[in-house]
């Protein structure tokens, strides 16, 4: 009988994922905490909407280069790495041989298994230098537009978070009405939030949003109390 061939499923975009998170979070949780402190310190909504737009356009620019920056240092350090083991291959091509024996005897190979491994690596130099820049070094190769790409997304993850605790204020006139429709949806999409990205991740769902919750409630709560205290 024919069978059914076997399919394996693995989640990939784990650096998109990071990346959407990062920006997401903050962008829920910053602007959260910024519109309801000043809710506890003025009652006009303008103000707070002024405030919330630049705050959002502000963080998503700063959270984007700082994304950018992190992925160019991260495409540097490989490429500099490749480099070194460049030149390793070509000019201590013996302690370079030991360094794969070792590897291969450490996942449980035999030193006489290891031997015809180490000779074919040393007919495809660029192979073998893609090797050790896995297993010796943990560096995958970046992809060419990482850096642009990731810059976006996170910027794009703050500004679309950003909205979420503000778009109540553009309804209203009073700051103090405003509030609690912004902590609701808020609140909501923390949860929303917090249980989509834990699925991503492997953790616990459910905790993973009471969790994402129960820190921008925190935040949110911190910045009104000592606005209103200082008001």
């Amino acid at each position: 009988m024919p069978q059914t061939p076997h399919i394996e499923k693995h989640f990939t975009a784990s650096e998109t994922v990071r990346d959407i998170v990062i920006g997401m979070s903050d962008g829920l949780t910053v602007p959260f905490a910024l519109a309801a402190g000043l809710s506890g310190a003025v009652d006009t909504t303008s103000v707070i909407v002024t405030a919330g737009l630049a705050e959002i356009a502000a963080g998503s620019i700063a959270m984007g280069l700082g994304g950018y920056l992190a992925a160019k240092s991260d495409a540097e350090h490989y490429y500099n790495e490749r480099l070194r083991e460049q030149e390793e291959v070509r000019d201590k091509t013996a302690v370079e041989e030991e360094e794969v024996r070792g590897i291969f005897l450490s996942y449980g190979l035999s030193g006489d298994e290891v031997v015809p491994i180490v000779t074919a690596m040393k007919k495809q130099p660029e192979s073998w230098i893609d090797f050790m820049m896995r297993f010796e070094l943990g560096l995958e190769k970046p992809e060419p537009k990482r850096a642009l790409m990731s810059a976006m997304t996170i910027a794009g993850g703050y500004i679309a978070g950003g909205f979420v605790p503000l778009a109540p204020y553009f309804f209203e006139s009073s700051a103090r009405a405003s509030l609690p429709v912004s902590v609701v949806v808020t609140l909501a999409a923390l949860v929303v939030f917090g249980y989509i990205k834990s699925r991503f991740t492997g953790a616990k769902p459910i905790r993973g949003a009471l969790q994402t919750a129960l820190v921008g409630g925190l935040a949110a709560g911190a910045a009104f109390l000592i606005a209103r205290f200082i008001a």
